[in-house]
């Protein structure tokens, strides 16, 4: 531990000691001039912090000044009833500030008191009990701010975790303030208790013990009670005070001097209102001329004065920037900041702003938000921050989605309506305005918000425009995924399996394969749909095929054997499963056939058995699409990548598995073979 948590754990616990052990009047004088000197700093430091969280802490502050101004009190009171004196700060604050009479001092002891018990204490109570209300109450909507923000790209990602840990303190300083406003609020009920107690007992020491009269047991006894209440009544106020302040102020960019200023005497209309009013009254009333007179006077001439320099200033600004646009002009154009090309793009018409404006109930960004969250659990991969902008060159009610500054899709969507699309039960036809699903290019009608329930109930499928949008969004992003993911990203994530498998990362980077191999392998894996979610498997696979294959396709094909379960479940269903084989005969001719160079490896065979390839493929996948069943094409393990590379131009999205990405528990049947 540092010295200085010696200290404070040794502070507080001599604190504690206090109250048992009675003190030297020289030492009470020291503790209370530092009772004083803490509240004073406290005060002043509340009153010149920017924000409420500038001073965290001070809920746990007022815990331990409270524990100390109590541990004084009651060694102090001790000392007036043992030995009749209390130390020369007592004594003081009781002739000085009492005006040496009892009656005098009580009555201003009782007014501090009830102003700090009623009006500060128990307000800034009830506005930390408030403000913690709604801080609680705000936090999901600020959450969803940050992340809106984060996907648009106005902070990263260290900035929204500032923000968040920024919410969360916000909401703990402000819960635990409501608790801790009740330190000092009980604090003046108890010392209100202890000065009738010690009076009392003050009277009966002095009259019973040293054989003082009433009156001047009263008197003697008394004054000190009342110094000893005074002396902590004015701490006790300072940092009640201080409690008030912190709760009731709001984050400031500047000094509070400047806010204060710009916002009470900034205004030259208000100031000279004010003065003529002050001006006024002395004239017309019987109210001090010398007072009312001067103040108003002041106020007019100040009043004027801040006019003329506002004027000033306002010129010298105008000035100013008609300087800076002018350089502006004449300085040659920075285009460096147009080299930027963003990942993803939306851009979307000004008719459909609605959509993407939270405070017209937008949920766009939102759901962005969700998108980026959801692929990153499905497919265990990092999508770049997904940027919204509204665009005047595109129609109203279109959008356009770029991936790398390139337009990839789009649509057209009717802000107030909803799009039905038929799901093969539509009981009844419903009248809308025709239309087509952007993405699957489905036919689908366009119905008003009357329409919707009836149109569900005759087995529409009824989707309202932001999911529409997104529903694209999701799929293009599926789509391209494989080429968004960069060597950065794959960093990212090694250095996140680093954490916990961090001999595996060693072993593989850089000794035997470089970041950008790592990048080209889950790409491929990426490029068909295979979740990368399980990068420690996949680093495992690499790290045992790695110094036998520096090939990447082969590479990948280890690591989708490795992949089987995971494989098995994404695209096979666990009852049988009806798919389609290769001929051995046609898997010979592609094995035969297969070219090995510098860049990769690749089947080289004639057009016209690629076309009875085709044909036959075709012919197979009618079969099964048909019947309802996705599409899927069973290979050996080592034709695999090669038949995919052979069909992917006229059939992207088939599915081409080996038997060995199998799972065992998976059943599988074929009902068709492509062959020549």
């Amino acid at each position: 531990m540092k010295a200085k948590e010696y200290f404070v754990g040794i502070a507080m616990v001599v604190v504690i000691v206090f109250i048992v052990i009675p003190l030297p009047v020289w030492l009470i004088d020291f503790l209370l001039m530092t009772m004083v000197g803490i509240g004073l700093l406290i005060f002043l430091n509340a009153l010149y912090a920017k924000e409420a969280l500038d001073m965290s802490m001070f809920p746990t502050i007022l815990l331990m000044t409270t524990i100390f101004r109590l541990a004084l009190n009651i060694s102090t009171t001790r000392s007036i009833l043992a030995f009749g004196e209390a130390g020369q700060v007592i004594d003081t604050f009781g002739q000085f500030v009492a005006g040496g009479d009892m009656i005098v001092g009580l009555i201003v002891f009782i007014i501090i008191v009830l102003v700090n018990f009623l009006v500060i204490t128990k307000g800034a109570t009830r506005i930390a009990e408030v403000t913690a209300r709604f801080t609680l109450d705000a936090m999901p909507g600020k959450q969803m701010a940050i992340d809106a923000d984060l996907n648009s790209g106005l902070i990263d990602e260290q900035g929204a975790k500032e923000r968040r840990k920024k919410i969360q303190d916000e909401s703990n300083f402000y819960g635990a303030m409501d608790g801790a406003a009740k330190f000092v609020q009980n604090e003046a009920i108890v010392g209100i208790l202890i000065i009738f107690i010690t009076i009392i007992g003050g009277i009966a020491m002095g009259s019973i013990r040293d054989g003082l009269p009433i009156g001047e047991a009263a008197q003697v006894y008394t004054l000190l009670v009342i110094g000893d209440g005074l002396t902590n009544a004015i701490p006790t106020l300072l940092i009640s005070t201080s409690a008030g302040m912190l709760v009731t102020k709001a984050t400031l960019e500047t000094e509070i001097s400047d806010s204060l200023g710009q916002q009470v005497f900034n205004k030259p209309m208000i100031l000279a209102i004010v003065g003529g009013a002050l001006l006024g009254m002395a004239i017309i009333t019987p109210l001090p001329v010398t007072v009312f007179g001067t103040a108003g006077l002041f106020l007019l001439i100040f009043s004027f004065v801040m006019r003329n320099r506002q004027s000033i200033t306002a010129i010298e600004t105008e000035i100013t920037t008609d300087n800076v646009e002018a350089e502006e002009i004449r300085r040659p154009e920075n285009v460096v900041s147009l080299l930027n090309v963003d990942p993803i793009l939306l851009y979307f018409g000004y008719g459909l702003i609605p959509l993407v404006d939270s405070s017209q109930g937008g949920d766009l960004l939102e759901r962005v938000v969700m998108i980026r969250r959801q692929i990153a659990v499905e497919l265990g991969a990092i999508v770049p921050v997904i940027r919204l902008k509204d665009d005047i060159k595109l129609p109203p009610n279109h959008y356009s989605i770029l991936i790398k500054g390139v337009e990839v899709a789009g649509g057209e969507i009717l802000f107030d309506h909803y799009m039905a699309m038929n799901s093969g039960y539509v009981e009844e036809e419903i009248d809308g305005i025709e239309t087509i699903e952007p993405y699957m290019g489905l036919p689908a009608l366009w119905i008003s918000e009357s329409q919707r329930e009836r149109a569900e109930m005759l087995g529409y499928t009824v989707v309202d425009p932001p999911a529409i949008i997104a529903t694209h969004l999701t799929e293009v992003v599926r789509g391209h995924l494989h080429e968004l993911l960069s060597r950065q990203d794959v960093q990212t994530l090694v250095n996140n399996v680093r954490e916990t498998h961090n001999i595996l990362v060693e072993e593989l980077v850089p000794k035997m394969m470089t970041i950008g191999e790592i990048q080209k392998v889950l790409s491929k894996l990426l490029r068909e749909g295979i979740s990368i979610r399980d990068l420690v498997t996949i680093m495992e696979t690499l790290a045992d095929y790695a110094p036998i294959t520096r090939d990447i396709d082969m590479l990948t094909e280890y690591v989708r054997q490795n992949l089987r379960r995971a494989i098995s479940r994404r695209f096979f269903n666990p009852g049988v499963n009806t798919v389609i084989t290769l001929d051995p005969a046609l898997e010979q001719t592609l094995t035969s056939n297969i070219q090995k160079t510098e860049v990769g490896s690749f089947v080289n065979i004639d057009q016209n058995l690629s076309n009875r390839i085709f044909d036959s493929l075709k012919n197979e996948v009618n079969k099964l699409t048909s019947m309802g069943v996705m599409p899927i094409i069973l290979t050996s393990p080592f034709v695999r990548m090669y038949f995919k590379q052979l069909v992917e131009e006229i059939a992207p999205d088939l599915v081409v598995l080996s038997y060995g990405e199998i799972d065992q528990s998976a059943e599988v049947q074929s009902i068709g073979m492509v062959s020549v």
